[in-house]
């Protein structure tokens, strides 16, 4: 499969693709056109606090995603309170791996809020268009020009600085469009220093200094098809992770992808899109920061990918289809180096991921069918091949003798939704079946210490799949004044993956106290619940407000760890002309409900206050947006669930920026 992609990778290199929004019915180039400048009116990824924000702190605003925190840097998202293991996240659909064993760099940390146009979010088996997954999918969506009638230029620029951590940032965007070309490019820059708690103590090794550029060119190869190429470059040295022993040197990330889009003329298919693509990335951790560690360690690591992604899309009256082709193939390498007080000899090298591959093909369809105006069922599903190869199984013969080298696994997905719509009302109901496979860590790790609990973890190349039985419901009010929205999901999960203590084998990290094995528990059962609301108390003001809260439990009733206690957002929004004022509150309440066995205690409640302030004006006409902030106002000292190790979060900061828009 790996030369297969690279051979089409290189006959397609200057293939690429348009706006992915279905043509129309009656569609003809003018309407094309059409359809693909209404493809870019996406959601901005900002929010009503904050215009700078990171992708991590937008996806926070989001009722099902909360995140694990190690630093100022790189948060690793739960999707359903699950961890990355169990979700699939991409970009544009294309599979892009970590190459750091103690998740420093999660997908999200290879892209910049100036280089997207939304991000898709599906809970559950729903979101297994993307590959095999329990919890769901994040794709993230890059920004996409769309072809224009004229010629034209356009852009924006924005720069800002946040007070607590002297954090300044500078984004930029540019793109020029025509009826035949449209180039377009990003580049944006980030540096930190250490941040203060609510207790205006330093919080060391919290520092950052990250760059991102994209850039994409799209040409029309007639009025119903276009290619384009994209690609993105993400670079980010001396970045501190106070929960953690060890901090980043250097990371970077190449994501490149190639592809054509054919649009269809009173046809059952609409749309054909194909997209080749191609990403690397290297991670460097490095503890020569941190004098008080008595071994000196280095845990390089590499992820290379190759995929396909080939879908198309048809409709027929009142029901339509996606059928999506997914492929790829992955190779992870982490090494782990110890050396003595004197670094130019070295004591012991390991594989930590031992030259891994990972080929995954997965089919996937997706079917609406609108049985009434007021009702609509969704339903599909994915059958895919999982196959991984260790280089050097040794290392896994270690604690499971004669475990397998190669592995196949299958991997199916189910689901199912129908909602249905009385006047203002809205109800949905569904569940879903699916199969993942033991992530590189879960199934072929060695010897990955996890600073949390303090243990050193050993995958099982013959662990089962992770069988997971899903149901949701949905039901909320809509009117001219407001809304109000309450969800739920329940997932049961056989086979549950998690670290136990093992009998035999010693620490080889010498801040360990033991060593863990991944292995299957009977079952463990998750409950997700969130409520959200709008109300226009009058014109000019708004509210919102929402409630989020999870239960999970293991085959024992144990708590499973990194589970959000009962948790609270609540909003006003006035605007005023040109001036716009917002404030909020949020806050966890006690978390009594943690898990001792997995490293957790109990984290007390904490609320935040947060203020902004915009203000809109032109500048030889050109839009400006200046604002002003602060966030946890009142500098409280605090931590979460979710803080490794009860790392404290920022005190109060005071952040400005100013955005031009030409």
């Amino acid at each position: 499969m790996k030369l297969i992609t690279f051979i089409i990778l290189v006959a397609l290199v200057t293939v690429v693709n348009a706006q992915e929004t279905p043509i129309k019915k009656d569609s003809s180039v003018t309407v094309l056109d059409e359809v693909i400048l209404i493809a870019v009116r996406k959601k901005k990824i900002e929010t009503e606090m904050k215009m700078a924000v990171s992708v991590d702190e937008f996806l926070a605003s989001s009722d099902n995603i909360s995140f694990i925190k190690r630093g100022a840097y790189a948060w690793e998202p739960l999707l359903n309170n699950m961890s990355t293991e169990r979700s699939t996240i991409t970009i544009d659909g294309m599979h892009i791996f970590g190459a750091c064993t103690d998740k420093m760099d999660p997908v999200t940390s290879y892209v910049e809020s100036n280089n997207l146009s939304e991000i898709d979010i599906t809970s559950g088996q729903e979101g297994s268009m993307h590959g095999a997954t329990v919890a769901g999918s994040i794709d993230l969506k890059r920004k996409s020009t769309a072809f224009g009638l004229s010629k034209k230029w356009s852009g924006a620029y924005q720069t800002g600085f946040e007070f607590n951590n002297n954090q300044y940032f500078n984004l930029g965007n540019i793109s020029y469009s025509s009826d035949k070309l449209v180039a377009e490019g990003s580049i944006s820059y980030r540096k930190a220093e250490n941040y203060y708690d609510g207790e205006n103590n330093e919080v060391n090794h919290s520092q950052y200094d990250k760059f991102n550029t994209s850039v994409g060119i799209a040409y029309k190869t007639s009025p119903l098809s276009s290619i384009k190429v994209d690609a993105i470059f993400d670079k980010a040295k001396d970045v501190g992770f106070p929960a953690l022993p060890m901090d980043l040197s250097l990371s970077r990330a190449l994501i490149t992808s190639a592809a054509y889009k054919q649009f269809f003329e009173n046809k059952l298919i609409k749309v054909w899109d194909t997209k080749i693509y191609f990403n690397a990335v290297e991670h460097y951790m490095d503890d020569t920061t941190r004098p008080e560690n008595l071994v000196h360690m280095d845990m390089p690591g590499w992820s290379t990918t190759y995929g396909l992604v080939s879908k198309i899309n048809l409709k027929k009256e009142n029901y339509a289809s996606e059928i999506q082709l997914n492929a790829y193939d992955n190779l992870s390498i982490a090494e782990m180096r110890m050396y003595p007080q004197d670094r130019s000899e070295r004591t012991m090298f390991a594989y930590s991921w031992p030259w891994v591959t990972t080929r995954y093909a997965g089919l996937s369809v997706n079917n609406s069918w609108d049985i009434s105006k007021k009702s609509l069922l969704n339903f599909g599903g994915t059958f895919g091949v999982n196959y991984n190869y260790s280089k050097y199984v040794d290392f896994n013969w270690i604690f499971n003798p004669g475990a397998s080298q190669k592995k196949t696994r299958f991997l199916p997905n189910l689901y199912t939704s129908y909602q249905l719509n009385i006047a203002d009302f809205n109800f949905s109901v569904g569940g879903g079946y699916g199969h993942r496979a033991p992530s590189v860590s879960e199934g072929y790790g060695y010897y990955i210490y996890n600073s949390f609990d303090r243990y050193d973890y050993i995958g099982n190349p013959d662990l089962k799949n992770e069988i997971s039985y899903e149901a949701n419901a949905s039901a909320g009010f809509k009117n001219n004044k407001g809304s109000i929205q309450a969800k739920i999901n329940y997932f049961y999960i056989q086979n549950y993956i998690i670290g136990r203590i093992l009998s035999l084998g010693s620490p080889m990290n010498y801040q360990s106290v033991g060593v863990k094995g991944y292995t299957s528990l009977d079952y463990a059962s998750l409950f997700n619940f969130s409520l959200n609301t709008k109300y226009t108390i009058f014109k000019k003001l708004h509210w919102k407000g929402m409630l989020t809260y999870a239960r999970g439990l293991d085959d024992n009733k144990n708590n499973l760890p990194f589970i959000r206690p009962l948790s609270y957002q609540t909003s006003l929004h006035y605007s005023f002309k040109n001036l716009g004022l917002f404030t909020s509150l949020n806050g966890d309440l006690k978390q009594i409900n943690y898990s001792p066995e997995y490293g957790e205690d109990e984290t007390p409640s904490y609320t935040n206050w947060n203020i902004s302030a915009d203000y809109t004006f032109y500048i030889n006409n050109y839009r400006t947006v200046l604002q002003v902030g602060a966030e946890n106002l009142f500098n409280e000292f605090y931590s979460t669930y979710a803080d490794w190790g009860n790392i404290p979060r920022m005190g109060r900061n005071v952040f400005t920026s100013i955005k031009i828009n030409f």
